[in-house]
């Protein structure tokens, strides 16, 4: 079930955020268990249709458009 980030999930992001753009990464997801990340997965993110099922998001479509507009 997705939920919204806490202020912890907030602050991890912020600190692996800079190692990702540095690797040139656009989308990647985080496991997060208890308070601390146990993998960043960078070939095979999951869970993108649950989340836009239960949240009435398109993360797809978010993530072309992105990956159209750094082509361009």
């Amino acid at each position: 079930m997705s939920r919204e980030l806490t202020d912890r999930d907030r602050w991890l992001i912020q600190q692996v955020q800079p190692m990702i753009r540095e690797k040139g990464l656009m989308f990647v997801g985080l496991d997060v268990i208890g308070d601390y990340i146990t993998e960043i997965n960078v070939t095979s993110p999951t869970c993108v249709r649950e989340i836009d099922d239960q949240r009435g998001t398109n993360i797809a479509g978010l993530l072309l458009d992105a990956i159209k507009r750094r082509l361009a």
